[in-house]
């Protein structure tokens, strides 16, 4: 049932030439945004008697205009208050959120206009531009000015050319120079509330990067439109200089949202919808083929399957091997990664493998196939391949290493996602930038990389329980991320060392059975290899029968880097999962928010020594109602996890 309440309020120019002040707040009144101008625009933020955002100046230069002129002036202001109820069509964090917001909408004389919402969590601005034919955007200013004592957790970056897979740097945000780069989403904290920097409803426009300048200021950078690239191997598509100006668009167009997550709670960063909502709208008629699921992944085990009486690798056999595992737990999906055809040419599939024997089998066994490809490989053939893949019987792709967001390349991202839409393909990004809003417009894109996930576990030490503990905070907010979870051997900090053939993760084994229920992809990876799994039934049990988009999202417990206990309702049946950075913690949880009546309930908690044998566990089992409480006990680097079915 849809109900908007719209309050129109116009302000003819004759009776506003003079006026220099516009503010809005959110439903529930506790932010209040500002917006100023004389000759340029700034805008403002307070949470409270808190002042999260100080005045920003907001511009936009074209080739033919500036915006704001120094003759331009106010015609209009036209303010909202909007009620809805959004259903997603996949569900990655609640299948039913009501989007309420009051919205300001600013237009000048010279046909720009600015839109600013304010919701209960956070606030977005966005430019319109009313100009016919094409134009070329010379340059976007978007400053940002926290008050002194702001903190932030910064993904410091080398360059625009990057897999947007860091680690975030812990600092003042007085310490982060002009040459310090950013990628978003980005995370900030002043006067304790906590204020997440990220876009969304980007298309046919650069992502926004951030530099800072010493002090308590960032402002917005963006890649200009490439003018030369240069190919390195058959992936990695550099580019060696670029044009004068970000991009060349549509005249009449919304650019994209600037959006900032406000929560003064760690938990309400986890439990935001903001950039889904500020999204696009669907642009599919046919959404009822799209099927989330969970994928047998090959490449992070390097295909090391034992117990078999044929050769492992990427042949045929290895690949009827994932995909009876697949079947034989349930999952939806198996992904063939690199080494399926000869690199250079996404048609040409190496001889030891049989892609249309492969899917057959596979289809028989009620198990997808979804092909790993090159970003511009793909590109090279797209016409032809998806149309064979389609006819061979293949569900989805996996579209690797485009490593940039100048508008050349997030153009490439809408391409795609269409494409393959057309032949009823699911598609997951690795190699990406942030999610921003492509995954609501073409719910076909059903997750993304773009997030230092457990695949630098073969070459580093940087994922572990800490790291694993702030990306649910920051890189999460921003849309599903494919961590690409499940490792079956664990060490704690002192026994871990990367191994590329025969990875293993840090932190005990209930800590990563407990990221498929924290952590948000309607595309799921199973990392390990399947032997390990079948050797560890009963755990491999439990996470196969996780689902992958939920009803319901409740964050019960939560500090950036360093817990999170999240419940997530699907149905009537209820998950809980807790993760801990290297401390050893104890939670108690109250169960009021359970339905009535009694739940069977199965537990995964670490075992008495899971701190120096991390693959030590206990599974319970008992019956519970939302009168009871659960004491959840997590080793150092530990997890917990619990599945409570509706008798």
């Amino acid at each position: 049932m849809r109900s908007t309440i719209i309050l129109l309020i116009f302000l003819q120019a004759g009776l506003y030439a003079y006026a220099q002040e516009n503010t809005v707040r959110s439903p529930d009144g506790n932010i209040e945004l500002k917006v100023t101008y004389d000759t340029k625009i700034q805008w403002q933020m307070k949470m409270g008697d808190k002042d999260l955002i100080l005045p920003s100046e907001i511009s936009m230069e074209m080739a033919t205009q500036q915006f704001p002129g120094g003759k331009d002036r106010i015609t209009k202001v036209e303010k909202i208050n909007f009620d809805e109820t959004v259903r997603p069509v996949v569900p990655h964090k609640d299948s039913e959120i009501q989007e309420v917001y009051n919205q300001m909408t600013i237009k000048f004389r010279s046909g720009f206009t600015l839109v600013f919402r304010v919701y209960n969590d956070g606030v977005a601005y966005r430019f319109i531009t009313d100009t016919r034919g094409n134009v070329i955007v010379l340059h976007e200013k978007a400053e940002i000015n926290f008050p002194q004592g702001t903190t932030a957790w910064y993904p410091l970056e080398d360059s625009f050319m990057s897999h947007n897979e860091r680690t975030y740097v812990q600092t003042a945000l007085d310490t982060i120079a002009e040459d310090h780069l950013a990628s978003l989403p980005a995370l900030f904290k002043a006067g304790g509330i906590n204020i997440l920097v990220t876009e969304s409803d980007l298309e046919d426009y650069p992502g926004m990067w951030l530099r800072g300048n010493g002090s308590n200021s960032l402002r917005g950078v963006f890649p200009y439109y490439p003018d030369e690239e240069r190919l390195s191997g058959d992936r990695n598509l550099r580019v060696i200089s670029r044009r004068d100006f970000m991009a060349e668009t549509k005249g009449e167009r919304a650019f994209p949202w600037r959006a900032f997550v406000i929560s003064d709670s760690d938990a309400g960063l986890v439990e935001s919808n903001l950039t889904y909502l500020l999204a696009g709208e669907c642009r599919m008629e046919d959404t009822g083929w799209i099927k989330p699921g969970k994928v047998a992944w090959d490449w992070w085990n390097n295909l090391n399957i034992y117990g078999v009486d044929f050769r492992a690798g990427i042949n045929t056999e290895t690949y009827k091997y994932y995909i009876d595992f697949a079947a034989e737990y349930g999952l939806e999906y198996i992904i063939l990664d690199e080494g399926w055809y000869r690199l250079g040419d996404v048609l040409d599939v190496v001889p030891a493998i049989d892609i249309e024997h492969l899917c057959d089998y596979a289809g028989s066994k009620g198990v997808g196939i979804i092909l790993w490809v090159v970003w511009n490989t793909l590109d090279d053939k797209l016409y032809a391949a998806l149309p064979q893949y389609e006819a061979w019987g293949v569900k989805g792709i996996k579209v690797d290493f485009m490593q940039r967001d100048d508008q050349k390349v997030v153009n490439y991202y809408w391409r795609i996602a269409e494409k393959a839409a057309g032949h009823k393909l699911l598609v997951d990004f690795h190699g990406s930038y942030k999610p921003s809003g492509l995954r609501r417009t073409w719910p076909n894109v059903l997750t993304r990389e773009g997030v230092k996930g457990l695949e630098n576990t073969k070459w580093s030490y940087d994922i572990n329980p800490d790291h694993d503990l702030t990306i649910p905070f920051i890189r999460m907010v921003a849309g599903p991320m494919d961590y690409t979870p499940g490792a079956m051997v664990n060490y704690d900090s002192i026994n871990f060392k990367p191994m590329y053939s025969r990875p293993a993760s840090m932190g005990t084994r209930v800590h990563q059975m407990a990221m498929y229920v924290a952590y948000e992809s309607p595309l799921q990876m199973l990392a390990d290899n399947p032997s390990n799994y079948r050797k560890e039934h009963e755990c491999t049990e439990f996470i196969a029968g996780v689902p992958v988009i939920w009803d319901e999202t409740r964050v019960l417990e939560a500090a950036i880097g360093d817990y999170l206990v999240i419940a997530r309702r699907s149905g009537d049946n209820w998950f809980i999962g807790a993760m801990t950075d290297w401390e050893r913690r104890e939670f108690e949880i109250d169960l009021s928010f359970l339905g009535e009546g009694e739940y069977m309930t199965v537990i995964f908690s670490d075992g008495i020594n899971a701190d120096r044998y991390a693959q030590d566990y206990k599974k319970t089992e008992t019956v519970l109602s939302k009168d009871d409480s659960l004491s959840i006990k997590m080793a150092p680097g530990g997890g917990y996890v619990a599945r409570l079915t509706k008798n």
